[in-house]
């Protein structure tokens, strides 16, 4: 049984916000954190609640007959030893148990994207979408191998890189997986800067990703107008 830093079983993994009778898909999203710390995860923590306009983003692009829409649970605010990996994994597990062998999008912010592209090696996933990603130099990427993930990066990100989010899709493209990366001008960190755009290229990011295509360019150069895409 998976418990927290203080000794007590975790609570699941998680959190659904709508499951329909039949699933057929998932978008589950992970919030952001911090690098380190154990204090507990609160839904009402401002990384958690900058996701929520984000997953309703994702609902309008999904039929709500077919799709689970959720969010992962985590037990800390930090990283620490891959924390939010670990509940990202126990999140998909849960759902596979809720809902069957459905394909996933994920959708992560900063240490939630980070967290997001790892978990993407999990069998349930068939795309990722990182905002903001925090991507260290030493970020893996062979476990993308024939996943499709897309970044979207603000070029005025200051808290996280938006030429490490470069650097890992050329990586993660050496790697055979069908990655690329979006930059959105005059975008923060944050997301509140051009916040219509950040959303709208969600929107069609999840739509395209939850499709069997062979990229995920098609839709998602045409949503993300306004934008530079740099790799696609």
């Amino acid at each position: 049984m998976m418990r927290g830093h203080d000794g007590r079983p975790a609570v699941p993994a998680l959190g659904v916000r709508h499951c329909p009778q039949q699933p057929e898909a998932a978008v589950i999203t992970l919030h952001g954190g911090r690098e380190d710390g154990y204090q507990t995860s609160r839904p009402w923590h401002p990384a958690a609640l900058r996701m929520r306009p984000v997953l309703r983003t994702a609902a309008s692009a999904v039929s709500l007959q077919e799709a689970v829409l959720g969010h992962v649970r985590y037990r800390h605010r930090g990283w620490n030893h891959e924390d939010p990996l670990q509940d990202a994994y126990r999140a998909l597990d849960e759902l596979e148990e809720l809902a069957g062998p459905v394909p996933v999008v994920l959708i992560g912010h900063s240490m939630g994207g980070r967290a997001a592209l790892r978990a993407a090696s999990h069998p349930l996933v068939r795309g990722v979408v990182a905002l903001a990603p925090w991507l260290p130099p030493e970020e893996p990427t062979a476990h993308l191998r024939g996943k499709r993930a897309v970044v979207l990066h603000g070029d005025r990100d200051t808290v996280t890189s938006p030429d490490a989010s470069l650097g890992y899709v050329r990586r993660a493209r050496l790697a055979e997986s069908r990655a690329g990366i979006v930059l959105i001008r005059h975008g923060d960190h944050a997301m509140l800067r051009r916040a219509a755009l950040w959303h709208r290229c969600v929107a069609g990011l999840v739509a395209d990703l939850l499709r069997p295509r062979e990229n995920p360019s098609g839709l998602a150069a045409a949503s993300c107008a306004a934008t530079t895409p740099l790799l696609l």
